[in-house]
């Protein structure tokens, strides 16, 4: 529960800090710097000058779609960055030996309560790791049934409940990334929509505000897909990091715990 508390209290503030980066670096270059540039080329075409307009990244990043788009993607990346940093902490783990066992020794189940001692001494935030609470699954049911095969079942269910706790949290992610390219749409239907408003307009000669309208439609959509590509491509990157992580926790599991239990002393 604290550790969910943790990470929407994080999710907030990132969420935060994105809206007050976006929205501050809008208001202090990227508008000004597009009306600009907009200003100039009205007051080129105005005087009768031959000109090609030049294709600015200002303005093709002015509107408020794009704005919104930027945030998500910050607010995304931040999540995932949290994701990915807890699970390249629990890779660093698989390095430890937290259960100790030397080569041909075996494990009875007399001896689950001292290997447990390890894991019960790290800091709080460890055992919440997945491969803690494998480990520690794994020799109470050893303990308490005397069963390797309930072992192993024990270590599967964990990483089973793991994986799909895993994927239900990139949810939200998930979400982002389908608004992302919505948003863009939105902005494409709302600059369609102003420059046929001003058909009329255009119809006489005056071009300027259906090309303007026009421009908000496809800038838009063109940037949404690219930041929705870009989110996209994270998100398999840090999925596939966390599928490693699970399975290399049950092959952690089978190589240093399991293969060394021994149910029955008599048994050869």
């Amino acid at each position: 529960m604290q550790r969910k508390n943790h990470e929407f209290l994080y999710q907030l503030f990132a969420l935060m800090i994105a809206v007050i980066v976006v929205h501050g670096t809008y208001v202090t270059l990227i508008r000004p710097s597009a009306n600009a540039q907009l200003e100039a080329e009205l007051a080129r075409q105005a005087s009768g000058e031959a000109y090609v307009p030049q294709r600015s990244l200002y303005i093709l990043l002015k509107d408020y779609e794009q704005e919104t788009c930027f945030i998500l993607m910050l607010w995304a990346m931040a999540i995932m960055g949290f994701k990915a940093h807890r699970g390249l902490d629990e890779r660093r783990q698989l390095q430890s030996s937290l259960v100790s066992v030397a080569e041909g020794t075996r494990i009875l189940p007399e001896d689950a309560r001292q290997l447990t001692r390890p894991i019960q001494a790290l800091p709080a935030h460890q055992q919440d790791y997945l491969l803690p609470r494998a480990l520690t699954a794994a020799l109470q049911r050893f303990s308490a049934t005397r069963n390797i095969q309930d072992v192993s079942s024990a270590v599967t269910e964990v990483c089973e409940t793991e994986n799909d706790r895993l994927e239900s949290e990139l949810s939200m992610v998930r979400y982002i990334a389908w608004a992302v390219p919505s948003i863009g749409f939105i902005g494409t239907v709302r600059g369609i929509g102003d420059a046929l408003g001003q058909a009329h307009r255009a119809v006489q000669g005056d071009i300027a505000g259906v090309t303007e309208s026009l421009g908000v439609a496809f800038n838009s959509t063109f940037i949404a897909l690219v930041i929705s590509i870009v989110l996209m491509f994270l998100l398999h990157q840090l999925q596939l990091m966390q599928e490693r992580l699970v399975l290399d926790t049950h092959s952690y599991c089978d190589r240093n715990l399991l293969r060394h239990l021994k149910a029955d002393p008599d048994s050869p």
